[in-house]
């Protein structure tokens, strides 16, 4: 949990579903800036797996790659704007939105912290490192200890889903990316993030519930891209 968050169970109702059809689009709308074909365009290759592994609609899919391409009439302006903060119990938290309206997500995000802390900029991000993230499925039979080494990657961890996510140097973030998929893995996601240094242990079930309730509130927002969590597992 040090490294992004994920909310158990998010694939539960139809609207959790939606909301996150509406983020993995995003993805795919920021990545196809870089290019319409995935084959010369490993982010957007990347998103695309990750959109397919979630049983996005193909047209849904297709629509997003042609508008971040500017291939529809429609102009994507989506930016991407960081918050810093503490959930309950001097949790850490960055918070990553992709916003069209920078104002009124900066009101959510601060009504959705009231239950922490909203920190400014830098406060808490120097006690995380920022590192390329490479979430990766493997073949049968693969050794992710030898994948890393063989790959570049600095580390890595189980992801709790049967796959691994591997940590890299920003700069080396698409090399490892490939040489993994030259390795026979499946790469669903790519990107630069972040991971905490030191995750603090919430071992009390109650407050361990508080923290959960908070990330799940704040993941619920559809302007919330990412949440890194300094939080160990």
């Amino acid at each position: 949990m040090g490294a992004q968050w994920k909310h158990a169970g998010k694939q539960a109702s139809a609207t959790a579903k939606g909301r996150i059809f509406t983020k993995l689009a995003k993805e795919v709308m920021m990545a196809a800036k870089g290019g319409a074909d995935p084959a010369m365009n490993a982010r957007l290759r990347a998103a695309v797996e990750t959109a397919k592994k979630a049983s996005m609609p193909k047209e849904t899919l297709e629509r997003a790659i042609k508008k971040g391409a500017g291939l529809l009439d429609e102009t994507v302006t989506y930016e991407t704007v960081t918050y810093e903060g503490f959930a309950p119990h001097r949790v850490p938290v960055i918070v990553e939105c992709l916003t069209d309206n920078k104002n009124r997500t900066s009101s959510t995000v601060r009504t959705l912290f009231r239950k922490g802390q909203l920190a400014t900029s830098g406060a808490i991000s120097w006690d995380f490192a920022h590192l390329g993230l490479v979430d990766g499925t493997p073949p049968e039979g693969a050794d992710p200890e030898e994948a890393a080494i063989e790959a570049g990657a600095q580390d890595f961890e189980p992801d709790g889903e049967g796959g691994f996510r591997f940590y890299t140097e920003p700069t080396d973030l698409d090399a490892v990316a490939k040489a993994l998929t030259g390795r026979g893995w499946t790469v669903g996601t790519m990107r630069i993030g972040w991971k905490a240094k030191n995750p603090v242990k919430v071992e009390d079930p109650a407050a361990r519930a508080e923290v959960e309730a908070f990330l799940a509130e704040m993941d619920e927002d559809d302007d919330v891209q990412h949440i890194y969590v300094g939080l160990e597992a």
